[in-house]
């Protein structure tokens, strides 16, 4: 795997390091050695599948609150995503930035969210899947979120005509420090 940190702390955009024959090719898509070398979070308590029928469905910005909070290891398994990530560390130099990437099947990139981050993403296709491990198990007392379009972020969502985005996620509270 070839680790890329982003611009936010501890927030690693991750590509596979493909190994190809004839047949296709080999590759490891997560190693407890070289994310620890790293000084990320090993744990996998859980494995979540998120299947989005419609182009343009928007999911997001989630994140559950300590004594819950976890990584995520995100992958696009199938067709497309604009994933973005917000680091919310109070402490943090990047306290309220964001950062973006296409993931898809084809560049089978994956992006590591660090503990007090929220996470969203938008569909850039239809049939999309989107596998996550994460490293606690979901505590719905702790389930928070911040609008996905709330401009103390500034987050650039791809233009979308038919923007699909559920009733929670819409009318999450404007973030106040």
């Amino acid at each position: 795997m070839l680790f890329t940190e982003t611009k936010l702390k501890g927030a690693f955009l991750i590509a596979l390091e493909r190994r190809e024959d004839d047949r296709g090719y080999f590759a490891r898509s997560f190693c407890q050695e070289e994310f620890a070398a790293r000084g990320l979070d090993t744990r996998v308590a859980q494995c979540n599948v998120s299947f989005n029928r419609q182009k343009g469905t928007l999911r997001g910005m989630h994140f559950q609150a300590t004594p819950h909070a976890e990584a995520k290891l995100v992958r696009c398994t199938r067709g497309a995503i604009y994933d973005v990530i917000l680091d919310l560390r109070r402490d943090s130099p990047t306290f309220k930035e964001h950062f973006a990437a296409e993931l898809s099947v084809s560049n089978a990139a994956m992006l590591y969210v660090p503990e007090g981050f929220a996470h969203g993403f938008q569909t850039l296709v239809e049939d999309t899947e989107v596998f996550y491990q994460m490293s606690h198990s979901y505590h719905a007392e702790s389930a928070r979120g911040v609008r996905w379009d709330d401009p103390a972020f500034r987050i650039s969502w791809p233009a979308e005509a038919h923007r699909i985005v559920i009733d929670r996620d819409r009318n999450y509270p404007l973030f106040e420090e």
